[in-house]
């Protein structure tokens, strides 16, 4: 996920009707009903199982569990594997001046790497317009894979997280070519599939740079055998052209990620299209998502509202007006954090303490929602084996 929340996705040649089939998992909170065939869930079964074998509410670590380790390193991966997520948010997916692909929340590393504390770097600091934001700091396209090698992860948010700032520059940043390989070690290791979830960061601004994202994800999922439809990756993206260019590229779950409702996406702006998010999450706008992607992942505000003073205000029809659709719904994101969760399940007002985020799971839970994005996947779990068996 990024920077739309400030935090926070097939192929065409075979027709929108294969797309519907698998965007049909319409899909209650105890259970999991997958609108295929009694043969095509057998196929299912025979290569992983499909979004179909995902636990419900399923429990995604959000960039690994980045309330305990600094986000998009393989310590925070393994460690979201260890408390059992479902699916590891492995890759926020931003490209180097040599065409590789790598893991971080924004191509602006300095918040995130200790890029600072290289001398040799330091002429590299500028600034850019980031899908219309100046932008000071350091930025992966400005650098190769092998410069990038040389630095390690920092905690992003030290204020909420001090905690987390022990273990910085204990890991370097991962590839995405690193992460599927990675994926396939897990799975043997563990015994049970393990399941990705990346996003392509800013494609427009990347692609006006010639290094567009789609392609390159593409290249490498065929190569690892991971772009068919029941493949254990879920691609998405805050724009939904590039979910579109996904569609034509490869045969994965297809996620179109929704910020606040008076945003508009980046390329949308680009291409002059006056759609807001409003627009997308009305009946008519969710009916043209459900034509390429399997699911949406809105921002939590989207499903309930919030007053002014950040307490729960109205659950929306957004859950119900999706699954009408055959679209799924992975919202983002869940923290234990006072400053994160809505008003009325803060404890105190430390910015590090933690809240009564059980309560909090279990409100958005029963809203029907699908999964859910959090950084703290322990709560998480625990969270839904409370709401499944209460």
């Amino acid at each position: 996920m990024g920077t739309q929340e400030n935090h926070q996705a097939g192929a065409t040649g075979t027709g929108t009707g294969r797309r519907a089939l698998l965007g049909a998992a319409v899909l209650g909170a105890g259970g999991a009903v997958l609108g295929l065939s009694t043969t095509a869930r057998a196929a299912e079964a025979r290569h992983g199982g499909g979004l179909g074998s995902l636990p419900k509410p399923t429990i995604i670590g959000h960039r690994g569990t980045a309330g305990y380790r600094p986000e998009h390193t393989f310590g925070s991966y393994d460690l979201a594997l260890d408390m059992g997520a479902d699916i590891v948010e492995a890759g926020d997916l931003c490209p180097t001046r040599d065409g590789h692909l790598v893991c971080r929340h924004e191509p602006e590393i300095g918040g995130t790497t200790d890029v600072a504390d290289h001398p040799e770097f330091a002429a590299r600091r500028t600034t850019k317009v980031l899908d219309g934001v100046a932008t000071t700091g350091w930025f992966t396209e400005d650098f190769t894979l092998a410069e990038l090698k040389t630095l390690r992860a920092i905690e992003r948010i030290p204020a909420n997280r001090p905690h987390n700032t022990l273990y910085n520059g204990r890991w370097e940043i991962p590839t995405f070519e690193e992460v599927l390989t990675w994926q396939d070690e897990q799975t043997r290791r563990r015994g049970k599939q393990v399941w990705i979830y990346p996003e392509t960061k800013h494609p427009t601004y990347f692609r006006k740079l010639g290094l567009g994202l789609e392609e390159r994800v593409a290249k490498l999922l065929h190569k690892h055998g991971k772009d068919r439809r029941n493949s254990p990756v879920i691609l998405q993206s805050f724009e939904p052209t590039s979910i579109q260019r996904l569609n034509k590229l490869v045969d994965n779950p297809l996620v179109v990620l929704l910020s606040g409702a008076t945003t508009r996406p980046w390329d949308f702006v680009e291409s002059g299209d006056p759609r807001t998010v409003a627009d997308l999450i009305t009946p008519k706008g969710l009916r043209e998502i459900a034509g390429y992607a399997q699911g949406i992942g809105p921002t939590l505000d989207l499903v309930i509202t919030r007053k002014a003073d950040g307490s729960l205000d109205k659950e929306t029809t957004l859950v119900s007006d999706a699954h009408k659709v055959g679209l799924i719904l992975h919202p983002y994101t869940m923290r234990n954090e006072n400053p994160f969760l809505p008003a009325e399940y803060r404890r105190g007002t430390d910015a590090d303490g933690y809240g009564d985020a059980f309560g909090a799971f279990k409100r958005y839970f029963a809203t029907g929602i699908d999964g859910v994005f959090t950084d703290n996947a322990d709560t998480g779990l625990l969270a839904r084996a409370d709401f499944v068996n209460g």
